[in-house]
């Protein structure tokens, strides 16, 4: 997609971080924009930031936790414009802490926003895709699709299969004109553990260092490199590919470093 000007685009999780960066982005290089949160108020600042770039937007409130708030909001898509190049799946939220602190009910609602609303969009919108010249589907996974860490088990869960379903994706339809991406970056100084803190997810400390994460916009502007250039799996920020690089070397070495650690806390 060498030209994105004048395409349309759908992005989940557009009122803030990663997501807003992502939907800012695409309207400066001239893309329409429908975007999508639950938080309504942030979400109307960046549907005004992104019309002051000279673009069509439509903002629209929407739970991706709901499979009938995505009908609900593709079907206003369909009516509003008839026609889809971009699709952005990036909302996501995060449970830190030991996995078998986590309820039924976090479990269930993890996996809904985070896995199971991508898929609904992608069902739901890739006839409209297809049908395009060309289109794409950025799937924003995580480094945490890639190597696994501890206390974040569902969050790995919901992140590993994005990616394999990316993949998957792409095998059957990127030689048909359809692009598909899975966007890895480590970690992004965004509000997604401030989130987690405050509906109570937050159960062990979590505190990286400031070398170890990006800023949203270094990641949107990759985003969009990377649907101009179709690239299929893309891990950003040096320490996440490292990380990445160690762990497909040899998957042993993080095991045994994470059961030092144990040890040595054990003493």
């Amino acid at each position: 997609m060498k030209v994105i000007c004048g395409k349309k685009a759908l992005v989940t999780g557009a009122a803030s971080g990663v997501g807003r960066s992502i939907a800012l982005a695409l309207a400066r290089d001239g893309a329409d924009l429908f975007l999508l949160d639950i938080d309504e108020e942030n979400l109307a600042s960046v549907v005004e930031e992104a019309r002051n770039l000279g673009v069509e937007v439509i903002g629209r409130r929407c739970d991706v936790a709901d499979a009938d708030q995505i009908t609900e909001s593709v079907n206003a898509l369909m009516k509003a414009w008839g026609r889809l190049e971009i699709l952005v799946n990036n909302a996501g939220i995060l449970y830190y802490g030991k996995t078998e602190k986590m309820t039924d009910e976090q479990w269930d609602r993890l996996l809904a926003v985070n896995l199971r609303a991508p898929i609904r969009f992608i069902r739901q919108l890739l006839p409209l895709l297809r049908d395009q010249p060309e289109a794409h589907i950025l799937n924003v996974c995580s480094l945490a699709g890639l190597v696994p860490k501890r206390k974040m088990a569902a969050y790995q869960t919901s992140k590993f299969a994005l990616v394999g379903l990316s993949e998957s994706l792409r095998a059957e339809y990127s030689p048909g004109g359809l692009g598909v991406t899975a966007l890895c970056p480590g970690l992004v100084d965004t509000n997604l553990v401030d989130a987690a803190r405050e509906r109570n997810w937050l159960t062990s400390k979590l505190n990286p260092p400031a070398f170890m994460r990006a800023l949203p916009d270094l990641v949107a502007a990759r985003a969009v490199k990377t649907i101009r250039r179709n690239q299929g799996l893309v891990v950003i920020t040096p320490y996440a590919r490292f990380l990445w690089f160690l762990h497909r070397l040899s998957p042993r070495i993080l095991d045994t470093w994470y059961h030092l650690r144990d040890q040595r806390k054990n003493r």
